[in-house]
């Protein structure tokens, strides 16, 4: 049984108190609500959830650790709906806001029922940053995740980095490091890639400056399409 930490705050980094009836809740209203069409187990998902993370060590949750619990969590979307991003988080809300056919990694199961959360091993109630174990709970799962997200991705793709930024492409971010390398060129029609700078700048990186030329030439050496637009917000 994972024993939460019941005083402990998120500001603290420590065990989002009552994250079992927090993640199992959002699992019924995914299921009930945001994507009615499909059925899931919500108590087996956490029970393997909970085998998962139980480790005498709170750095040794690897990705492979959590595969018996995604496999009970398929999903299929459509294609030309998938909306990546990079160090563009509140602009990505807005974006997916208004423009509402578009699907980001926080629309699938996992995504919906682990945002903003933090756990870690046992009664813990301090968890560790991400830096500083190679198998962190928190970044296993959405290592996972990331990959299954771009894994499923077809037809055109929107890639949205900030350009008020310098690194707007970081090979070490979850974008650079999980899901471009998942990517299939084979199901991937078209990559759009959208650089959005604050109307008050600073303009730092633009799609012919910058990291953002980097990964353009991986996305041509990796055979993809792309285009590349820079955007005022």
């Amino acid at each position: 049984m994972l024993q939460l930490c019941p005083c402990q705050t998120r500001g603290q980094h420590g065990t989002t108190p009552h994250i079992k009836h927090i993640v199992m809740g959002r699992c019924y209203s995914y299921s009930a609500l945001v994507n009615p069409g499909l059925s899931y187990d919500c108590e087996e998902i956490w029970r393997r959830f909970e085998e998962a993370v139980v480790h005498p060590t709170t750095c040794n949750v690897s990705v492979q650790d959590y595969h018996p619990m995604f496999n009970l969590m398929p999903q299929i979307w459509p294609c030309d709906k998938f909306l990546f991003w990079s160090k563009t988080r509140p602009l990505m809300h807005s974006y997916a806001a208004v423009l509402r056919h578009f699907w980001t990694l926080e629309d699938t199961l996992p995504g919906y029922m682990f945002n903003d959360l933090i756990w870690c091993g046992f009664d813990h109630s301090s968890c560790p940053e991400w830096s500083a174990c190679k198998n962190h709970p928190v970044h296993s799962l959405w290592r996972k995740a990331s990959q299954n997200f771009a894994e499923m991705a077809c037809g055109n793709i929107t890639v949205l980095l900030n350009g008020s930024v310098v690194n707007a492409f970081n090979r070490k971010s979850m974008f650079g490091s999980v899901e471009l390398d998942s990517l299939n060129p084979e199901r991937v029609a078209h990559v759009n890639i959208k650089v959005v700078t604050n109307l008050e700048g600073p303009h730092v990186e633009s799609c012919n400056k910058g990291s953002i030329v980097s990964l353009i030439q991986i996305l041509q050496l990796r055979g993809f399409r792309w285009t590349c637009s820079d955007t005022d917000q």
